[in-house]
């Protein structure tokens, strides 16, 4: 049965269900390293598509893939959904969502994950359709990226300078630390770059509002100065007349 929504009256939130929790009890992070990843990765992405109103992102959500199993699910640390409104939700009921898996999912790897861990997750994300799984371990600086060939995940051989198929993204492994860019070629930042290159952009066009000013200041002057020395020149030659004498005869030195 549809839920009818008056007017003035908030949407309920997708994904609560008493069936399937909303919470595994365990932290979205275990350090600030890990924390600063999730978060710069959902919100760069969120940011990429925030024009489309069929695209949800969304950070370290449970994702419940089978109808009638709550104990079958994983809470990625980002993910991205195709084809699914935007909308604060609960968790992320697969059954209520279309039937649609996330196509898009990233692990950003704590030091506890083991590697049987991580090989769960990987055949979870197989068996369930995503279509691009993106394994990084921010302390190590490795990526190991899977996308979907024949039906399966399979590893991405050379993932320096791969580009997401789905997101448009492009990763950048030649450095010291791993650079994604955006489709637009402008990098991904965490809260306090962006914060920063706002903060400079602002000196930049306050100093060049200065300069502007200044410069439309300088302007006036000359252009009293110039009004000045016309109008005195006009006094003069006025004054030339009147004693009967032709101002434009008078020798120039």
């Amino acid at each position: 049965m549809s839920t009818i929504v008056t007017p003035g009256t908030r949407r309920p939130m997708r994904g609560v269900n008493p069936l399937y929790p909303s919470s595994d009890g365990k932290p979205m992070a275990e350090n600030s390293l890990q924390y600063r990843w999730i978060v710069t990765l959902h919100g760069n992405i969120d940011a990429i598509f925030r024009a489309d109103p069929a695209v949800f992102v969304a950070a370290d959500n449970l994702v419940y893939p089978v109808e009638g199993h709550p104990e079958i699910c994983t809470a990625p640390d980002v993910y991205v959904a195709f084809g699914r409104p935007k909308g604060d939700r609960g968790s992320y009921i697969v059954v209520e969502e279309g039937g649609i898996f996330p196509q898009v999912v990233f692990e950003v790897r704590s030091p506890s994950n083991s590697a049987s861990e991580m090989a769960r997750k990987l055949l979870f994300y197989d068996q369930h359709g995503a279509e691009e799984y993106y394994d990084f371990d921010p302390k190590r600086n490795r990526l190991e990226i899977y996308t979907r060939s024949a039906g399966q995940l399979d590893v991405v051989a050379d993932v320096d300078g791969f580009v997401s198929p789905r997101l448009g993204i492009r990763f950048d492994l030649s450095g010291r630390e791993l650079v994604i860019y955006r489709p637009d070629g402008e990098k991904f930042m965490t809260f306090q770059e962006i914060t920063d290159a706002r903060n400079a952009e602002q000196k930049r066009a306050d100093a060049e509002r200065e300069r502007a000013d200044a410069e439309r200041e300088r302007a006036a002057r000359a252009e009293t100065q110039v009004a000045v020395a016309r109008r005195e020149s006009d006094r003069l030659r006025a004054m030339l007349r009147a004693a009967g004498i032709d101002p434009d005869q008078v020798p120039r030195n």
